[in-house]
């Protein structure tokens, strides 16, 4: 008998309008505690809005986001930002201040939302690069490293404020191949050993096989299906089909989707 799965976000009948344009249209599952759960779709298919509205920064149109028993964009003022603050994002440019040093950035959510001592500051951020793999960059900034330094240095970021859940933005985006694979061992790594949720969206089909626990395909602003890795692989889902498989032919045209 399997212990029953505990559920870290639900989200209900969501629907997103901009202007008279609907780009998510009655949009419904679960993310279960402790899985990586992939959200995948084309260009413009709606799945990065999805994702600004998981995160909050975005307001539906209708529907809801739970977590828990709270609905976060009924949140305001402090109940708000507790919330926000179970919550890690991993930016898909990294989103790194070439001012600051790679600690500084990695320590910039701890400065601004807490009132701990700067020395335990620096020995958290030190500690999460550690855990990225980038201890002995601290003092580097982020114009002296790499693309794939620049992600990680964003994932520790993401998880410096010890979140319960992490959205990743196309994580592996603009790097090669066997960078891309460092990032998915990374996110694998982390999501065990740090108990985390986490959340990915992407269109690179050899990170959702590497990485998911289950995924969920949008295609023009519709939730077509969820399901495990193997699953959407053999689902017979003819769109599904041709996204996975990359295929030229079939219902998925080039001027299908609008801008996300």
């Amino acid at each position: 008998m399997t212990a029953e799965k505990k559920v870290a976000i639900s989200i209900r009948d969501l629907e997103k309008f901009f202007g008279e344009r609907k780009v998510l249209d009655n949009i419904n599952f679960d993310i279960n505690k402790g899985e990586i759960f992939v959200i995948m779709g084309g260009s413009g298919s709606g799945k990065s809005t999805l994702l600004r509205i998981m995160t909050g920064g975005v307001k539906p149109s209708r529907g809801k986001v739970l977590f828990g028993d709270k609905d976060i964009h009924t949140l305001e003022g402090i109940e708000a930002e507790k919330v926000k603050r179970r919550f890690g994002m991993s930016f898909q440019s990294a989103a790194l201040l070439d001012f600051l040093t790679v600690e500084e950035n990695v320590s910039l959510p701890l400065r601004e939302h807490t009132h701990l001592d700067p020395k335990v500051v620096s020995i958290i951020a030190k500690m999460k690069l550690n855990l990225v793999g980038l201890q002995g960059f601290e003092n580097y900034y982020p114009s002296m490293i790499s693309g794939g330094m620049k992600k990680r240095v964003g994932v520790a970021r993401a998880i410096v404020m010890d979140p319960e859940v992490v959205f990743y933005d196309e994580p592996t985006a603009g790097l090669d191949p066997v960078v891309c694979a460092v990032v998915d061992q990374l996110i694998l790594d982390l999501t065990k050993k740090l108990n985390l949720t986490s959340i990915v969206v992407t269109h690179n089909m050899e990170s959702v096989w590497r990485i998911a626990d289950r995924v969920a395909m949008v295609y023009r602003g519709k939730l077509i299906e969820v399901g495990t890795r193997d699953q959407i692989r053999h689902s017979q889902n003819k769109i599904i089909q041709q996204f996975v498989n990359g295929e030229i032919e079939g219902p998925i045209h080039l001027n299908d989707n609008n801008p996300d």
